[in-house]
């Protein structure tokens, strides 16, 4: 029983900008957090002046932000160190933890906002709608800057990172929109309304995170129908007349892990493997794969890997 082993990545191009990538990820984190995290003190005193309960909301849930940015930042850090004695892979799968992480406190704040705005509907408080503007346009430059820091992330972490800042730009262009409508109106529901809608909405994209970034943490296909592909590609080379034991798991979300084992129909000579291998290396490398191992066995060999 023969056992190549193949580094796609050896094959394939590899990225020139990928280990930069997840060095100005860090950086970019960093940005993000003290941005975030000195706003949301500013919040605190703005809400209490302008006695916006979607002001105060933000406020709380910026410090959360705070508090999940800084995890996610220590969390990259420590992904990006290489392998190690009882580490194989690294601590790449770490980013993914913090992903998983960061998307649980955004849902539990998410929720604090509704317990404490669903009660204003039915007794609501007039804010202050000039100071409202003021912090609307001031939040706006400072949660935009942070989100762009994070703008176009490649791991799981960078992108439920980016929903949080997101979320407080779409948060604040909210809020300025009701602050110029109650310079208008004697309407203060609108200010608990406003903190209900984008709650709703950020909570419905978080979900979603989540749910892919749990497949992913308890080692689901990153992509079944990508999974499909490779095993029809693998299928289809040269002497191949099955596959099984193959999996395709992720270390990050953005670094894929393959392994399978390739049923052959002649007997395993050193012409015919290289043959094999060749053919695997040319079919794996354009889905730059982090790290793939193929063995290749005769049909009628018993799999040491059989249940």
């Amino acid at each position: 029983m023969s056992q190549p082993h193949r580094h796609p990545n050896a094959a394939a191009p590899v990225h020139p900008h990928r280990g930069a990538h997840r060095h100005d990820a860090g950086r970019a984190i960093g940005i993000a957090f003290w941005l975030n995290f000195g706003f949301a003190l500013i919040e605190f005193a703005g809400g209490w002046w302008t006695q916006s309960t979607a002001i105060l909301a933000d406020a709380v849930h910026d410090l959360g932000d705070s508090s999940a940015i800084a995890f996610g930042w220590w969390m990259q850090r420590l992904a990006q160190r290489g392998a190690m004695p009882g580490f194989s892979y690294g601590l790449g799968r770490l980013s993914l933890f913090a992903a998983l992480v960061n998307g649980l406190i955004l849902v539990a704040g998410s929720i604090w906002v509704l317990t404490q705005a669903i009660p204003r509907l039915t007794a609501p408080i007039m804010p202050h709608a000039p100071g409202m503007i003021a912090l609307a346009f001031l939040g706006l430059a400072v949660n935009g800057a942070a989100a762009w820091q994070l703008r176009g992330g490649a791991t799981l972490n960078e992108r439920v990172l980016n929903w949080h800042l997101l979320e407080d730009v779409l948060g604040w262009a909210a809020i300025l929109l009701v602050a110029v409508a109650l310079l208008l109106v004697d309407w203060p529901i609108l200010d608990p309304l406003l903190s209900i809608a984008f709650t709703a909405i950020i909570l419905v994209n978080v979900i979603r995170n989540l749910d892919r970034t749990a497949r992913l943490f308890f080692q689901g296909s990153p992509d079944p129908r990508l999974e499909g592909e490779i095993a029809d590609r693998l299928r289809g080379l040269d002497h191949v007349v099955g596959i099984h034991h193959l999996h395709l798991w992720s270390l990050d979300g953005e670094r894929h892990v393959l392994t399978a084992h390739l049923d052959v129909d002649e007997p395993i000579s050193n012409a015919i493997q290289q043959h094999i291998k060749a053919q695997v290396a040319e079919t794996l490398a354009p889905y730059r794969l982090a790290h793939s191992t193929i063995e290749i066995e005769q049909t009628e060999e018993p799999c040491r890997d059989a249940p």
